[in-house]
């Protein structure tokens, strides 16, 4: 992978794009604690855990870090949003 920097937006930043050979751009993923997941969706850290612990929510491991990516929440809301519409 190579990494690219380049000048845009009303800030002139720079912006960085990770790339792999064959010039495929490789999507940005935000990584959250379970506190800041915890925090977001309003619900206690032990709730988050519950979720982890039965599939509802999805996460990685890095190590001995749990990190929940915004791709995990993102999937997580729209189930749940679904079921809420199927129970209506």
């Amino acid at each position: 992978m190579r990494r690219e920097t380049s000048r845009s937006g009303p800030s002139n930043a720079p912006t960085q794009r990770w790339m792999r050979p064959g010039g495929e751009e490789v999507r940005h993923l935000q990584a959250y604690t379970v506190e800041q997941v915890a925090e977001m969706l309003h619900i206690g850290r032990d709730k988050v855990y519950f979720l982890l612990r039965t599939g509802q929510l999805r996460s990685i491991k890095i190590g001995k870090l749990r990190r929940i990516t915004d791709q995990h929440l993102a999937e997580f809301i729209e189930r749940t949003e679904t079921k809420g519409l199927t129970r209506a």
